[in-house]
């Protein structure tokens, strides 16, 4: 089967199932999150051990998941907070633990406490967001009754990433000749970024525009204003996208695994969604704050 004949596959199954879990919210979508958050961490550690770097990877997956099942035990951001903090306290010193029981000095114990640490945060916090973000329209108001409305508040940094993504392949690929980042992404262009920033501001401006009928509280600003969010978001997924490709680069690898046939792993998917997700929420909430 060639990549392109798996990439459909995967989206044939993928694409359902996710608007499955988006439908029901709560735990169904949560736990499924929590495990991607720790495969996601699972990755980095592999691509760090082509380094010569160790990590705790129990530690670190279990770490990944559980910032992901608090926030859906308590979904709104100001319960999640403090219960994250505490959780990361808690996985310094057991991470601390275990490489004192487990690392010898030959073996590098600070960078495998750093990776192990920076995977969770990089994986599970940006994951925790999911069930955050699925909460807003009932914990803000805006739901109206509406199964659909958590869903909905997902619906909006997955847009403008997705949509960003297609309009920045297509633009890059047709006019694009390199240029953005060489010596991390030597293909991706600066037509590929504006085009991807256009994309992202439309999809975010039509995101508005439905969500000002099917969420009747939801701050709905002008045009110009969710266009902008919109680009924010672009931002966002470019950051996320090259900041996956460095790490890639530095453990020589071309996938950061091999869960998803014709796609990679679960942060060759996701990386770009590891900073939309937590910035699509602020951007909820700043407006709500200001409207």
């Amino acid at each position: 089967m060639s990549d392109l004949a798996k990439r459909w596959a995967v989206a044939l199954v993928g694409i359902p199932a996710v608007l499955a879990l988006l439908y029901l919210g709560g735990w169904p979508l949560a736990v499924p999150i929590a495990v991607l958050a720790a495969l996601g961490a699972l990755e980095v550690f592999r691509m760090a051990s082509h380094s010569g770097v160790a990590p705790l990877p129990i530690i670190g997956a279990l770490g990944a998941s559980a910032l992901v099942l608090v926030a859906a035990w308590h979904p709104t951001f100001e319960a999640f907070a403090p219960r994250a903090l505490a959780l990361m306290v808690v996985l310094v010193v057991m991470t601390l633990i275990g490489a004192i029981a487990a690392r010898r000095p030959d073996q590098k114990p600070l960078a495998a406490i750093s990776v192990t640490l920076f995977a969770v945060l990089y994986t599970g916090l940006p994951m925790a967001f999911v069930p955050l973000l699925h909460a807003l329209p009932q914990t803000h108001g805006w739901a109206n009754g509406s199964h659909w409305a958590g869903a909905l508040a997902v619906a909006l940094p997955l847009a403008a990433t997705w949509l960003g993504d297609a309009v920045a392949l297509f633009a890059g690929s047709a006019w694009g000749h390199g240029g953005l980042a060489p010596t991390i992404s030597p293909n991706k262009s600066w037509v590929g970024v504006w085009g991807g920033l256009v994309g992202a501001g439309f999809a975010a401006t039509v995101w508005f525009l439905i969500a000002g009928r099917s969420l009747p509280g939801v701050p709905v600003p002008g045009l110009l204003v969710a266009s902008l969010v919109g680009v924010v978001l672009g931002v966002g997924a470019i950051v996320g996208d090259l900041a996956e490709s460095l790490l890639k680069r530095d453990a020589g690898v071309k996938d950061s695994g091999t869960l998803f046939p014709g796609h990679g792993g679960v942060l060759d998917r996701l990386d770009a969604l590891i900073f939309t997700l937590p910035a699509a929420y602020v951007a909820l909430v700043a407006m709500e704050m200001v409207s």
